[in-house]
């Protein structure tokens, strides 16, 4: 995985599912919400239209009952099986967003693995400073959490 280091953060996991279980754990509306956020908050998908130009909107609710804003994003890219492109700089009626805490895009790569799926996401940023930003805000930690949860969905231990 390529990343310059000013303005891109990344992850590197083997998961240890077939490609087209993670594949389906993104894709699908009620197994996204199961790893999305990390537990115990909850996640609630309210858009995932999973094609260049299409909503991706989700909701986080720290209780179960009320659910606010999380990500208003549109998908840039989607090439099944292998890779998934988001932007929360554009939101999901195409306007330009000024997105809390930072605006980024996210790629996600998935390429078959002798041990089932090799998933890789490069987070990249407009600036080294909103790069500095969202690594303090603790991109390590959280995104470190939803991949583990991601993975314990796909390799059937959640």
């Amino acid at each position: 995985m390529s990343l310059d280091r000013d303005l891109d953060l990344g992850l590197e996991r083997i998961i240890r599912a077939p490609r087209t279980t993670v594949w389906e754990a993104w894709t699908d509306p009620s197994r996204l919400e199961r790893w999305w956020v990390p537990a115990p908050s909850r996640c609630r998908v309210d858009r995932l239209d999973l094609r260049p130009g299409g909503a991706f909107v989700t909701s986080l609710s720290d209780d179960g009952d009320e659910f606010l804003p999380h990500l208003n994003a549109c998908f840039l890219a989607v090439d099944e099986l292998e890779r998934i492109v988001f932007t929360n700089a554009i939101d999901s009626t195409w306007r330009p967003a000024s997105p809390a805490p930072v605006a980024m895009t996210a790629t996600v790569t998935l390429n078959d693995h002798p041990d089932g799926t090799d998933y890789r996401l490069v987070v990249r940023h407009g600036t080294p400073d909103a790069r500095a930003h969202h690594e303090k805000l603790g991109f390590a930690e959280g995104t470190g959490t939803v991949t583990a949860q991601l993975a314990a969905l796909a390799e059937g231990t959640r």
